[in-house]
């Protein structure tokens, strides 16, 4: 496997993850469930999406990705 392969496939998963998180806060939120605060499944979501920019301005600046130059 390359190694571009290989980090689009841990974009993905995390992107996936923070979903997760996300969901999980909604339902703490819905249901109202003491035994683990939402903060900290909203702080994970926080924590990863900061993770996933910083990875994406990695790959950009290194150029193992390259931006779309004419998006339309």
């Amino acid at each position: 496997m390359s190694a571009l392969f290989i980090f689009k496939l841990l974009l993905v998963l995390l992107v996936l993850f923070i979903l997760f998180n996300l969901g999980r806060a909604l339902w703490i939120m819905v249901k109202g469930e003491a035994s683990v605060p939402m903060s900290q499944y909203l702080g994970r979501r926080v924590i990863f999406s900061v993770l996933v920019v910083l990875l994406l301005l990695l790959a950009l600046g290194t150029g193992a990705i390259t931006p779309n130059s004419r998006p339309y």
